[in-house]
């Protein structure tokens, strides 16, 4: 398989970050200079390097580094932070599993396109790190010859092997060195090379070599290079700047993009986090044994899995049983002392409990009685291999492969080695047995491609071990760590990563067995598989490890088997969910997990206020804006108003709970152009309310069909809505070309560049206080200035080709529209060319989707959608959002995601007129031009009506145009055409589909029907 990279907008905008800081450098490509020859040079070679030029010093940098920041609402820096290492440092915030290895070896292509700069040096602070950036940049080498037209050189640094330093040095083209600290910051004497006079290297020091190239100075993972000695070694490399990527900068410098956590987890750009937490729980007066696994849902009553000693005539075992309420665990054990009074009382779906009428309660996932550290070993494998085949069950169907991970602390856990040869340790054993269990288990009566997928697997060869090698037995053995590399929980053995690595896109395909994966704690930072789909760590827990870290190796968005990511924006959490099986309760976990990541949002905002608001930046219909006094006050304003703040102005739950449940309250009418910009600025202030959801995986069970699937009213309702369709656009480009152009010549408007200048004074009371805060000096007056002349810019447009691309037409279309707008309106680009592109795109797409719209037909096909969906696609939902059983739906429990979708349910399921309803899975989908559609509710309406309806509708929180997206609008008006086609082949009995926003709407509208 080979992986496949596609243009990204959230990357593109970290490398436009970095690359926008440079504006008016002139581009001054292959800067010669004599390379030192050294002595006694035994032949000739040509002397000539090519270094990168020296940052023009005319160059308003702190201006551009500003505007940067003010474009994506950061703070903006007061000065350029300089350091010992650097006169230039920027700080890159990128989450983890976001691509910053990618973002970053692309803005190298993009600084050298723009400015010509061409020497690069990544610095990381482990082999781990290193081997993944080496191969990272492998298996891009294509991705980015197809966009930039040339390839880059690289190597990892070796002291033994000096003379890649003399093409870094003389190659005109991109050169990349990569090297981790150890190489040039360590005692040993292979690492003290690179500062020493070397015969080998005719008599020249390494590090006179690097610096005369004045190379750009990547560093990796910077917080963990923050010890003096790096520091100062860095100095030595003399660099012409510093980009310092991280999702968790320590010491601050000049940043200049921000994608942290919550920007990643809301964008969808990383893998949604589940937990399977297991604890141990102490029954007071009894040592008896219980597990209780989970508790599913049947057609009669909640069934609970518990894992119970069980005396048998070969002594006792532990085994797993379907209980159910009344029984009797002291009969069931065949009568084992310890069970006496342990019958079940109770069994709770919704709350994932178990009572017994002794009093003793258990909740999915505790343990009990004699559970020693192997028991709980057992456990946590047995849930990860569960884990696995629920989520490999969907996911096979979809070509994508499931890797589950486990790490452990020591090799002997997984591998033994005896005089009598090799064999598995007991975790090997404990996982071939559970996973022996858990495939006589499964069901799987309409998926026989998948059983024989599984059945043409081995156990023993599904199951590897990730490990350092000893190079003379050629035994996996444990790291070798010094004290500092035991402490950081980080491995510097290169095998063991090359493996892992070299490994990394053959485990992804079907045909390699592997699927369960052991690896020590120590080789973490390897992984960086995008199909890790759950995570089990075996070891005891320390404080050396945050739970983000654990966590961080799985939150790579997957691939399929032709290696593209699976980042559909409607599906992407739906496919992409991490599994965690941890060794502690999922309360627990998820607290400490919510504090690491809250730590890691230190620098957002946290009060929304009018000062918050005033000034940032926002897009317009008119291009970008900088928020008045006035709206900032109307904001604050609207949020006290509606109780959406506290006292401190800081956000409260209510106002996330009306986001989620669509009943935010209306703006006021000055406000109300700005909406969705408004929104995104109240959400990127910090409260604990809008931290990542991470799902409790107990709470996730099988919701089974009930008789109202059966019932002829539903059958009659889904033969007249399950038909396929396919979709076709026939319109005259030139239609499209002269609406484009009318558009452009009536709206676009492009708006001058502002500068703000702000005037102020010392304060009268000078504190320790204000001067820490930065309250020293107070802002007496405010004023925005525009400038109007032309941008003059050493930068090069490529304006048909950036508009095509953002509006995905071809050249020659794009280029008929803007070669036919007025020349005044086409004047504007020199005024801010930027804005003119952002804003051409915007018009242009939207008479795009009008045209589209208008001439949109949809042609029934012979196929229909298979009613097989109603289950695989039900497999597993969170019953911690179900409400109380269901009389006319078809299911005995419906999943909600809205206050508004559970006020509705609540109306149908009481309702008289409504025979059943259903809602409706995500395999029921229609297609459009901007993305499958998914209608929300299928409702058959009694026969005592006037007559018999049927009703697909679509729920919304607000039913004003104004507050729905134009994705959203889209999608609607294509749905409607769908079902005019539907209903124009079918008999007088037809569908109605409309969009409401509660029962009465939808009565209303039924009404109009009958």
């Amino acid at each position: 398989m080979k992986l496949k990279f596609k243009k990204q907008a959230y990357q593109t905008r970290a490398v436009e970050a970095v690359t926008d800081c440079f504006k008016g450098q002139p581009n001054t490509a292959g800067i010669s200079y004599r390379i030192d020859p050294g002595s006694d040079r035994q032949e000739k070679f040509d002397d000539s390097g090519f270094k990168n030029a020296e940052i023009d010093n005319t160059l308003p940098l702190l201006e551009n580094i500003q505007a940067v920041q003010r474009l994506q609402n950061l703070s903006q820096s007061t000065a350029l932070v300089k350091t010992k290492e650097s006169p230039l440092n920027l700080d890159i915030e990128m989450e983890t599993g976001t691509g910053k290895t990618y973002c970053y070896i692309k803005t190298i292509f993009e600084m050298n396109m723009r400015y010509g700069w061409s020497k690069f040096i990544v610095v990381v602070p482990s082999i781990a790190i290193r081997e993944g950036v080496y191969k990272s940049l492998e298996i891009t080498a294509e991705h980015f010859l197809e966009s930039y037209g040339k390839r880059a050189k690289f190597f990892v640094y070796n002291s033994k092997h000096l003379h890649n330093l003399e093409s870094f040095s003389s190659d005109a083209g991109i050169n990349i060195m990569v090297i981790n600290v150890q190489a040039f910051n360590a005692r040993g004497k292979d690492n003290r090379r690179i500062y020493e006079e070397l015969d080998d290297f005719r008599s020249r020091r390494p590090i006179d070599v690097i610096k005369a190239n004045r190379p750009i100075l990547i560093l990796d993972e910077p917080q963990k290079m923050e010890g003096k000695k790096t520091l100062d070694s860095l100095k030595e490399f003399d660099p012409l700047m510093i980009l310092r990527y991280s999702a968790t900068h320590k010491t601050k410098h000049n940043k200049i993009h921000r994608l942290d956590a919550l920007d990643a987890y809301t964008q969808k750009l990383v893998k949604k986090i589940a937990v399977r937490g297991i604890s141990v729980k102490g029954l007071s007066g009894t040592n008896a044994y219980l597990y209780l696994e989970s508790i599913e849902i049947s057609q009669k009553s909640p069934i609970a899995r518990v894992e119970v000693e069980i005396k048998q005539n070969n002594g006792i075992r532990r085994i797993t049983r379907k209980l159910k309420k009344g029984d009797n665990l002291f009969d069931l054990s065949n009568e084992l002392d310890q069970y006496k009074g342990f019958v079940i009382a109770d069994i709770n779906a919704i709350s994932d409990t178990v009572s017994f009428t002794n009093g003793a309660e258990l909740s999915a996932g505790e343990a009990t009685g004699d559970v020693s550290e192997t028991t709980l070993r057992r456990i946590q494998i047995r849930e990860a291999v569960k884990a696995h085949f629920e989520k490999e069950q969907v996911l096979f169907h979809q070509g994508i492969k499931v890797l589950t991970l486990f790490f452990i602390d020591e090799v002997a856990k997984y591998r033994v080695y005896t005089d009598a040869g090799e064999e598995g340790g007991v975790y090997a054993k404990i996982f071939e047995e559970e996973y022996k269990d858990c495939l006589n288990e499964l069901k799987l009566l309409h998926k026989p491609e998948y059983r024989k997928y599984l059945n043409g697997i081995d156990v023993s060869d599904t199951h590897n071990g990730y490990f350092s090698i000893d190079k003379k037995s050629k035994r996996l053995v444990d790291p070798k760590m010094n004290k500092t590399e035991m402490k950081k929980g980080e491995a510097n053995d290169a095998d063991a990563y090359d493996l892992i690595l070299k490994d990394k896109e053959r485990l992804l395909s079907f045909e390699e067995p592997t699927r369960f994966i052991f690896s020590h704690s120590a080789l973490r930072e390897g992984w960086d598989n995008p199909n890790v789909f759950v995570i089990c760590t075996l070891k005891h827990s320390d404080n050396t490890i945050s739970r983000r870290q654990e966590v961080g190796r799985g939150l790579r968005i997957s691939v399929n088997q032709l290696g593209e990511r699976q980042d559909n924006p409607a599906t992407v959490h739906q496919t992409n969910v991490l599994t965690v099986v941890a060794s502690e309760s999922y309360k627990n976990f998820v607290a400490a997990l919510q504090r690491d990541i809250s730590a890691s949002l230190s620098e957002r905002p946290r009060i929304a206020n009018a000062a918050y608001f005033a000034g940032k930046i926002i897009d317009t219909e008119n291009g970008k804006m900088e928020i008045s006094g006035d709206i900032a006050e109307g904001i604050e304003f609207y949020l006290i108003q509606n109780g959406y703040v506290d006292r401190k102005k800081n956000i409260v739950h209510a106002y996330h709970d009306a986001v989620k449940n669509e009943t935010l309250a209306p703006l006021p009418d000055d406000l109300k152009p700005f909406r969705e910009q408004i929104f995104q600025l109240i959400g990127s202030v910090y409260s604990d309310a809008n931290l990542p959801q991470i799902e409790n995986e107990r709470g996730a069970k099988t919701n089974l069909l009930n008789a109202n699937f059966e019932k002829k009213a539903f059958k009659e309702l889904w033969s007249r809505i399950n038909s396929k369709a396919a979709y076709s656009v026939h319109f005259d480009s030139s239609e499209l070309v002269d609406k484009c152009v009318k558009a452009l010549d009536n709206d676009l408007r492009v708006a001058p560049l502002k500068y703000m200048i702000q005037a102020g004074e010392q304060a009268d009371r000078l504190s320790y206080e204000k001067i820490k805060h930065g309250d020293a000096f107070k802002v007496t007056s405010t004023s925005t200035k525009v400038n109007r002349r032309s941008v003059h810019s050493a930068v090069k447009y490529d304006l048909v080709g950036k508009v095509a691309e953002a509006v995905q037409l071809t050249r020659k279309t794009v280029s008929d529209i803007l070669s036919n707008i007025q020349k005044p309106v086409f004047a504007q680009f020199r005024t801010n060319p930027e804005n003119f592109i952002s804003e051409s795109a915007r018009l242009i797409n939207e008479q795009k989707a009008t045209v589209i719209i208008e001439h949109l037909t949809y042609n029934t096909v012979s196929e229909t959608h298979d009613i097989n969906i109603f289950t695989d696609a039900q497999s597993k939902q969170d019953f911690a959002k179900a409400g109380a059983p269901l009389k006319r739906h078809i299911y005995d429990y419906v999943i909600t995601d809205s206050k508004t979708e559970r006020a509705f349910v609540k109306n149908l399921d009481t309702s008289e007129e409504v025979s059943v309803y259903a809602k409706l899975p995500k395999g029921f989908f229609i297609p459009t031009p901007v993305g499958n559609y998914n209608p929300d509710w299928a409702i058959s309406f009694k026969q005592g009506m006037v007559r018999h309806v049927y009703f697909v509708a679509e729920t919304k929180g607000s039913m004003s145009s104004m507050e729905l997206r134009e994705i959203e609008k889209t999608k609607i008006e294509c749905a409607r055409k769908f079902f005019d086609e539907i209903n124009r082949k079918m008999n007088p009995e037809n569908v109605k589909y409309d969009v409401i926003n509660s029962f009465g709407k939808l009565m209303e509208l039924v009404g109009v029907c009958n």
